[in-house]
């Protein structure tokens, strides 16, 4: 029997730390395992933004997640972190939630404790929930699952509103309660980073954002830190949008794309990482005359 997503997922980060970029797209999922990456990770940020075109204040839908990770496990062979934000509803929501990630062959999913409607994690005016009720919808979160190496990552925004004594108290809490991984979100700096990794003996997960409240450490700082996984959740779409930006504003200049040519994916490299070329193989062969 193949190993299970989460089984990878946590193989992996057992041997090393494990750089994890947010795919805003299943494109961007193939092309990040074709450039040797390890795991992909579905930031609720670049959903709302990238696919809805909606502020990251918990807008989307439990089906709507459920669909955009189908269209990214379908697309890779890597295992993939989801952030499904508050948990769509307390403890039975997050049972069904946990169900269906894991039909979808996702590898982990990330739950955090602020009230819903939630705010982007590096913004101020965040309030949380009680740590009961967290640790009630982690017990259930952990409960729920079917693979018992389906990881489950407890992010606390504590920093943001108590200070980084309250998130260090919540993690253990949230560990005791079920949590396998925790996610410490918008730490301030490198110092403070390294308080939480002494202090709070699990798994953890670094949040590279940009523009936010956390320095931008490297790879080699976190390791040495202690940290298992460094997302880099919007990164790409944040890079891709400016591109974009500055395309159309050349275009509408020069009524050309022409001047675009040499920065642009050719179609030869996009049909190679679609395999087109399998797809009409496999397709002819539906034809082909059997004796």
């Amino acid at each position: 029997m193949d190993a299970t997503p989460g089984t990878v997922l946590r193989e992996l980060v057992a041997e090393r730390t494990v750089p994890i970029p947010g795919a805003p797209s299943a494109l961007v999922g193939r092309l990040i395992e074709r450039m040797g990456f390890d795991a992909v990770y579905l930031s609720g940020a670049a959903l709302s933004a990238g696919v809805l075109g909606l502020p990251d204040v918990g807008l989307f839908t439990l089906s709507e997640l459920i669909q955009q990770v189908t269209y990214l496990t379908r697309s890779v062979n890597l295992p993939v972190i989801v952030d499904a934000d508050t948990g769509f509803g307390d403890v039975a929501s997050v049972e069904r939630m946990v169900l269906e990630l894991e039909a979808a062959d996702a590898a982990a999913v990330q739950i955090e404790d602020q009230e819903s409607p939630k705010r982007c994690g590096h913004l101020s005016g965040k309030t949380l929930i009680e740590t009961d009720v967290m640790c009630a919808r982690l017990r259930a979160a952990s409960a729920a699952k079917s693979d018992p190496n389906f990881v489950i990552v407890a992010r606390t925004d504590a920093r943001g509103v108590d200070g980084i004594d309250a998130a260090i108290h919540r993690a253990r809490r949230y560990l005791e309660a079920g949590a396998d991984w925790v996610f410490p979100e918008a730490l301030t700096s490198r110092e403070e980073f390294a308080q939480f990794a002494q202090a709070v003996d699990a798994p953890l997960v670094a949040n590279m954002t940009e523009f936010g409240k956390s320095p931008l450490l490297t790879m080699n700082e976190l390791a040495e830190l202690g940290y298992a996984a460094v997302l880099y959740p919007v990164t790409l779409l944040r890079v891709s949008m400016k591109a974009i930006e500055a395309a159309l504003a050349l275009m509408a200049q020069e009524g050309t794309q022409e001047e675009l040519l040499d920065l642009m994916q050719t179609r030869e490299e996009l049909y190679d990482l679609l395999d087109y070329e399998e797809l009409e193989r496999r397709t002819r062969g539906y034809y082909e005359e059997r004796p």
